[in-house]
């Protein structure tokens, strides 16, 4: 569909296999608890859905969430995605996101050539000296509480802005006007319509798994 790039969400299996899956259940069982055979066939493991997304960009989203049955307070899964993407000699290629600071935290600790990014339903007010203080390279903040001045003072201080979850044209159209960096989408196709009306060429487009 001509995206830039692919969002995809990580998750670990009871035999210790990382599986591209938004939910922490599947058919009524935690993923968390089931071995990666026992899982269905349209769940990917993970290695298996970066070699599908060969030529294009991607932003795995650890799922380390406190309130759901695989959190990991040890962030070891940051360790075992880490491990997938060294495996393929392309750092460029990758940028590891999670709403957890202490998992992008670890992934930057252990390789800090693979960008990272946190995510935020809403921006603090302390964003920057977070940021910068961490060494993290972007911020994706909930499109329904982002504002323009959020990217301004970000762009100052050299962090890209990348946006989830944005479905609507005007929306995306404003958002291109403020100089937004990425835009996180269920229809690429319409964002990339709106880029060939709207956009310079440095805007990336990434489509979710």
């Amino acid at each position: 569909m001509g995206s830039d790039a692919v969002e995809l969400d990580v998750r670990r299996t009871a035999d210790g296999i990382l599986v591209v899956h938004h939910d922490p259940f599947v058919d009524g069982r935690s993923i968390i608890d089931a071995n990666a055979c026992e899982l269905p066939s349209h769940i990917p493991d993970l290695r298996a859905a970066l070699d599908a997304c060969a030529g294009m960009w991607v932003n795995i989203e650890i799922k380390n969430d406190p309130r759901e049955p695989d959190f990991d307070p040890e962030d070891a899964i940051a360790d075992d995605t880490v491990a997938a993407l060294r495996e393929r000699e392309t750092d460029d290629r990758w940028l590891i996101s999670s709403f957890r600071l202490e998992t992008i935290d670890r992934s930057r600790a252990l390789a800090s050539g693979i960008r990272t990014a946190w995510l935020v339903d809403e921006v603090p007010d302390d964003v920057i000296a977070t940021m910068v203080g961490r060494g993290h390279t972007a911020l994706h903040p909930w499109v329904a509480t982002l504002l323009r001045s959020h990217i301004d003072v970000c762009h100052r201080a050299g962090i890209e802005v990348n946006t989830w979850t944005c479905d609507d044209a005007v929306r995306m159209a404003e958002l291109v006007d403020w100089g937004i960096d990425g835009i996180c989408t269920n229809v690429p196709d319409l964002a990339l319509d709106v880029l060939g009306r709207a956009a310079p060429p440095a805007v990336q487009t990434a489509g979710e798994g």
